[in-house]
């Protein structure tokens, strides 16, 4: 969430932001409307704090008057007066403050300087490379393909047990998802990250303190009966850890690691990636997430897509890293790096992980803060996929199969999988 008084100092930042960010006209309308409401609440509470000066003054002046037997007949009708209008403008006051933050709730996170200017992905800027893609669609079956032929992916029993966007993983295929689980649960541990196992369903609050809430409601699963949510990725339990806490200096950066399955609705991603595991409403994740001292939150950026990148380098599978420009940012991201992997049968690099900065936008909104030198302030939170276990699982499906045949297993999952290689 943005500051309020950022906006009321600078709202043409604010502005200048949503332009940037390409956002709609209505979103411009939107800050408009919070400008307005700040300024009538303001005005609510200058006048309030005016009339309650104002009555003590007279509560002052009818107790001397009792003292001295002068009526105070008029200061007792005055203040009563002054009563019953700071009830009304508590209650205006307090109805102009949720409105107003309900829809600062909506405003999206104000993007780095750094980031480049875009009007969509397709300005997105490569940063660089890493590994030689040696294979093309012509030299492997797809993922798909290869879960038709061999049955241990099997999309039909996943839309008969669900619906479509699920599948069900057999035999080596579901051992060789464990193993990677297992890989990169372990490599982030041995760098400093502390594993996790959160609930997978979270409340309102916890939501909406990671900004899924109320911007994405359409896109997440929601327990009738409950006030619980199915979590679209771990960073939204292992952010919220820390909600509501004040954190001492010394202990930051947390970093945090977490396995967890994701579900996500994908509305409005119909007719994308129909094929495959692409895009799933129940997917595996490996995140990483950050607390992070406001001072060092960028350097701790560049810190956690090197720790997902390693994840990838162990792996010896071809990927790039881009730099997303500021029409491409997530609601909640100031700066954004995507992994993207090489996947032969598509021909073309495809996003793996996203690794960002939110600077004190979540924080503000889970109130999450520390003690530095006796001031109170925000910390910085970071996120990023390391990785997104499906998309892992195809990378190896596709870049590691020979003549159509095997799929060899990498160096670094043999003793996983205690095996060298997965016969078609």
């Amino acid at each position: 969430m943005l500051d309020i008084r950022l906006i009321r100092a600078n709202p043409e930042l604010v502005e200048t932001a949503l332009k940037k960010r390409n956002y709609p006209t209505e979103y411009l309308r939107l800050l408009e409307e919070v400008v307005g409401l700040d300024a009538r609440w303001r005005d609510v509470k200058k006048e309030e704090e005016e009339l309650r000066a104002e009555r003590n003054r007279l509560n002052t002046a009818i107790i001397n008057k009792k003292k001295i037997n002068e009526s105070a007949i008029e200061e007792i009708k005055r203040s009563a007066e002054i009563s019953a209008r700071v009830k009304e403008i508590s209650i205006e006051a307090e109805q102009l403050e949720i409105r107003r933050n309900d829809l600062l709730m909506l405003l999206p996170a104000i993007p780095h300087d750094s980031v480049p200017l875009g009007k969509s992905e397709q300005d997105n800027q490569e940063v660089r490379k890493w590994g030689k893609p040696k294979k093309t669609s012509a030299d492997v079956l797809s993922h798909d393909e290869l879960g038709e032929k061999t049955g241990l992916i099997d999309f039909e029993r996943g839309v008969k047990l669900a619906q479509h966007r699920f599948a069900v993983l057999k035999g080596p295929i579901a051992k060789l998802e464990r193993a990677l689980i297992n890989f990169m649960l372990s490599v982030h541990v041995t760098h400093g990250y502390t594993e996790i196992a959160p609930p997978y369903l979270v409340n309102t609050r916890t939501m909406t303190g990671t900004g899924q809430l109320p911007k994405f409601a359409v896109e997440l699963y929601r327990c009738k009966d409950d006030d619980l949510w199915m979590i679209p990725t771990a960073e939204v339990p292992l952010t919220n850890l820390h909600a509501n806490e004040i954190l001492d200096e010394a202990q930051l950066p947390i970093k945090l690691t977490a396995f967890t399955p994701c579900f996500r609705r994908e509305a409005g991603a119909y007719g994308k990636d129909i094929k495959g595991l692409i895009r799933q409403h129940q997917f595996d994740k490996v995140e990483l997430v950050k607390i992070a001292h406001p001072d060092k939150s960028y350097h701790e950026l560049e810190g956690l897509i090197q720790d997902a990148e390693r994840i990838l380098q162990l792996l010896e599978l071809p990927y790039r890293v881009v730099e997303l420009c500021t029409a491409d940012l997530g609601f909640a991201s100031t700066k954004t790096y995507d992994l993207e992997v090489w996947l032969p049968s598509q021909n073309r690099y495809r996003e793996i992980s996203s690794c960002s900065n939110c600077s004190d936008f979540q924080a503000r909104r889970a109130n999450i803060r520390f003690r530095r030198k006796g001031e109170i302030e925000f910390v910085h939170t970071l996120n990023g996929s390391g990785l997104a276990v499906g998309r892992t699982l195809i990378a190896i499906l596709e870049n590691y199969q020979e003549d159509k045949e095997v799929i060899k297993i990498p160096k670094v999952l043999k003793d996983f999988m205690g095996m060298e290689e997965i016969v078609l």
